[in-house]
């Protein structure tokens, strides 16, 4: 069997371009900190710890290490760029991880001409941009970010003279000290247009521009296998729930929603109004020169034509390819207005650049259309009038409620989750008409719902219907919440005969990965419901949350419990005839599913992914991949390039019978200690007072609360301030906790032959593999020594002993059970790019995890507890010198 592929493998010794970097920028760093902060600079440059003398002491030394650690990812970002151009030029893009090159040079056997296009051809990857406030960042920062890395990009430069070279320094000096005066930290919580407006920002400042060029390096390293050099089926679909995302966020409201559609539609128009601009200028050929043939002459001059014909024929006359462009720069200018010569449809005017690119290709000036038009067309082709396509995400308990109120208006409700709800839907559902509701006698909630609904029923009649994506129902328990969902369209005035509305179940909770099949078997047997589903593709989205399930059982629960829904969905979905395309909610941190993105794709069960991926790219994750444009690239080609080898392979072979076995007493054994945790008398106390989790709420960092629906209980709190909090006081138990005494359980009682499994999986099995490398990292970064500083806050005594004494215990247990595993009772050895990385800032971080501590003692000790700004900042520390928030 294979090994799988290392994590992390050796890199070069870390002498040369990352280090010389980092000596310089160290050295502008410094420079600031003796005009802004003297006190600050000069402990650093002593190397003297520092403790808290008040809370405003901490605010420079704070400041000053958190811009530091910002310092250090850019570096790395712009280092590992220039790595990966390195190696092309030495080697060939085949020797750059994570590229199309490779993924085919690797998988040859399998990617015949036949094989190849037909996966191409089905080939589909959906980054979905979302909202979550995991993001401690303003979009003011990023910008500063964003032009430091662009200036780092510079220095790359040998051209320069010394002086040349001296300016560029100051610059960055110059930003560097933009990023003191500006500081980090939100005074007020982001409004959801400036959310609207951040996740537009990357498209503006990159992945407009980088999709056209990914499609490049596709063509490049397809073409030579499949023969298909003119062409490529756009295989990226932008998805965002910014806007959309109404689960818990009362500011998400049908306006907002609209908002968000306007804001969307117009950054991608504006975009091809300056792309059809340069276009134009640079394309000046003379009909005197080289006359067009007649087809290409008459589609031209139709072109031309549909837009002002006066203004167009007597402008530039003779240039019949600027006329054209202006033409139609001139229908996109009125798509933006609404108005005039507007197009109906972007499949219009996608038309229309292709007649603009064929008649350039019959001429012989094909570069010339692939360097100008081409690219547009592509954007076209993955934006559309859109930019992104904008999904609606709201929560079962909603959607029940709404029913309730509509059926309230009519006479007697039944009770939810009896016999006679579940009776009424279906009746309901299968009738030919349902009585008229007046939205005025329902409650603004359900008001707001229905409103939605036909909000998205008249966004599939307009310019372009892909605007808006599925609803997406939270906390799907059963199948009556989807039919709910399917009665409540009706209501809002989708047809009897089948909605053109998609309704994607979230499963999330252990229990309802594991209802999932029944839930979907049951929804199928409903003809209504079974009409709406079925689009003709065969394929049917299901989302899995890898937050909240994690949260309900731990990592190594959750992640088998997410492989076995996926294998079962795929299983019960083929007895209708139809495949599930996932949609997998991951967030940046280990116990939110992130993970490499290749492995994590890798070890996906067969037939589970089949040329179809999507998954939710929430907070810091989307400025750490797509805030520049190289990094985006690379980070769209390593997924899309991950998808298409594992869609190549159609004999992957189903799990071993023993290591599913295994996997799953491992995970039993893991859930019943981790529920055993959360279930121990005082748990709740411990949680609230040995980490920041309630002044977290305070902290500016989203416009969603931090709870769904203002209850105080821990199953009410969201997952992403659950993961936040147990990493700001380092115990990290949402990545780890479980996994030491599921391993020690199983060797107690399977002996040497369940060893033997063990191993043999951690060797071949790549899920037990990817669980047991995430499990080190997670440990590696957790430290039982700040943990236990945090714990002293606890008032109890009793509880505060008890229950560190419980994670102390787990952990010496994980650390056996790595050791047994991999050899190495050393964490992190395996990892040595993570041990590095992190070793540079390991003494700061304690030093800001002792202040926090104290500043959380004086906070909590007040009259009246408000968020200093040093606890603030602190909090925005940590997270930066972690690399994430949750």
């Amino acid at each position: 069997m294979n090994r799988p592929a290392e994590a992390d493998p050796t890199p070069a010794p870390d002498t040369g371009y990352a280090a010389a970097l980092r000596v310089e920028l160290r050295a502008l760093w410094l420079d600031v900190l003796k005009q802004r902060a003297p006190e600050v600079a000069q402990r650093i440059q002593s190397g003297t710890r520092w403790t808290l003398k008040d809370p405003n002491s901490a605010i420079p030394h704070l400041q000053a290490h958190n811009i530091w650690f910002q310092l250090l990812k850019i570096i790395d970002e712009n280092a590992a760029m220039r790595d990966r151009r390195n190696a092309e030029t030495q080697d060939g893009p085949q020797a750059v991880e994570g590229s199309f090159a490779l993924a085919l040079e690797q998988d040859g056997a399998l990617a015949t001409p036949e094989r190849l296009t037909q996966v191409i051809q089905g080939l589909s990857f959906g980054p979905t941009l979302t909202a979550h406030p995991t993001e401690a960042k303003r979009v003011t920062i990023l910008e500063i970010h964003r032009r430091i890395y662009r200036g780092l990009v510079s220095l790359e430069e040998k051209r320069w003279t010394p002086r040349e070279r001296a300016d560029l320094l100051e610059d960055l000096r110059a930003e560097i000290d933009l990023l003191w005066l500006t500081g980090e930290l939100r005074r007020e919580r982001p409004s959801l247009n400036d959310e609207i407006q951040w996740g537009l920002q990357f498209f503006r400042d990159s992945l407009f521009d980088a999709v056209p060029q990914l499609f490049d390096r596709f063509i490049a390293a397809t073409a030579p296998i499949t023969g298909q050099k003119d062409d490529v089926t756009p295989c990226l679909k932008f998805h965002s729930w910014i806007g959309g995302d109404r689960d818990g966020n009362p500011n998400v409201t049908v306006q907002a929603t609209a908002q968000a559609l306007g804001a969307n539609r117009l950054a991608v128009l504006e975009t091809y109004l300056s792309d059809l601009s340069r276009a134009a200028a640079r394309i000046s050929i003379s009909s005197a020169i080289l006359s067009l043939a007649g087809p290409d002459s008459d589609a031209i001059q139709r072109i031309v034509e549909t837009s002002n014909p006066y203004k167009a024929l007597h402008q530039n006359t003779g240039e019949i390819f600027r006329q054209a462009l202006e033409a139609i720069r001139t229908r996109i200018s009125d798509t933006i207005d609404r108005a005039g010569t507007a197009y109906d449809h972007v499949d219009d005017f996608i038309a229309d650049l292709c007649a603009v690119e064929a008649a350039l290709g019959n001429l012989g000036a094909d570069r010339l259309a692939d360097r100008y038009i081409r690219p547009i067309r592509w954007k076209a082709q993955v934006f559309g009038f859109r930019t992104v396509t904008l999904d609606i995400r709201q929560n079962s308990t909603v959607t029940t409620q709404a029913l309730t109120d509509i059926w309230s208006c009519t006479g007697d409700t039944p009770t939810y989750g009896t016999a006679e709800w579940s009776q009424r839907l279906r009746r309901e559902l299968g009738s030919a008409s349902l009585s008229f509701v007046d939205p005025t006698q329902l409650s603004d909630q359900s008001a707001e719902l229905i409103g939605l609904l036909g909000l998205m029923k008249q966004t599939v009649g307009g310019d372009d219907p892909s605007a808006l994506g599925p609803f997406i129902l939270s906390m799907t328990r059963s199948t009556d919440d989807l039919l709910g969902v399917y009665l409540l369209a009706r209501y809002a005035g989708f047809g009897a005969e089948k909605a053109t509305l998609r309704v994607v179940p979230l499963f999330e909770t252990i229990d309802d990965l594991r209802a999932a099949p029944r839930i979907l078997n049951g929804v199928l047997d409903v003809p209504f419901a079974r009409r709406s589903l079925k689009d003709g593709s065969g394929r049917i989205e299901v989302m899995l949350g890898y937050s909240d399930s994690n949260k309900d059982g731990g990592f190594v629960c959750s992640t088998w419990e997410l492989e076995k829904a996926q294998r079962l969905i795929a299983r019960t979905l083929a007895t209708h005839r139809l495949q599930p395309v996932f949609f997998h909610g991951r967030g940046g941190s280990v116990s939110r599913g992130g993970a490499p993105t290749e492995r994590a794709i890798a070890a996906q069960p067969a037939g589970t992914v089949a040329g179809r991926l999507r998954i939710t790219e929430q907070g810091e994750v989307v400025s750490s991949k797509y805030a520049n444009r190289g990094t985006a690239l690379q980070q769209l080609e390593l997924t899309v390039s991950s998808v298409l080898r594992h869609s190549l392979r159609p004999d992957i072979p189903a799990l071993n019978p023993d290591h599913e076995d295994a996997f799953e007493a491992l995970s039993g054994m893991s859930q019943a200690a981790y529920s055993n945790l959360l279930n121990t008398p005082g748990f709740i106390d411990y949680f609230q007072q040995s980490s920041p989790v309630e002044e977290l709420a305070m902290l500016k960092i989203g416009s969603r609360p931090a709870r769904r629906f203002g209850a105080s209980s821990l199953d009410d709190l969201r997952a992403i301030p659950w993961v936040f909090a147990w990493s700001q006081n380092r115990h990290m138990i949402t990545g780890w906790y479980g996994f030491g005494s599921a391993v020690s359980s199983f060797r107690r009682f399977r002996g040497a032959q369940g060893e033997a499994i063990l191993k043999e999986m951690f060797h071949t099995a790549p899920l037990f593999r990817l669980v047991v490398d995430e499990v080190e990292k997670a440990l590696f970064l957790a430290d039982m020594d700040i943990a236990r500083t945090y714990a002293s806050l606890v008032e109890d005594t009793q509880t505060r002993d008890l229950m560190f004494g419980s994670v102390l215990k787990e952990y010496q247990a994980s650390r056996e059970a790595l050791a047994f595993l991999t050899g190495s009772s050393e964490l992190a050895r395996r990892f040595p790019k993570l041990r590095t990385r992190f070793d540079r800032i390991r003494d700061m971080l304690h030093d800001i995890h002792t202040v926090q501590v104290s500043l959380l003692q004086e906070n909590r000790a007040a009259a009246s507890p408000t968020l200093p700004i040093p606890l603030m900042q602190s909090m925005n520390c940590v997270a930066a010198g972690l690399g994430w928030t949750g």
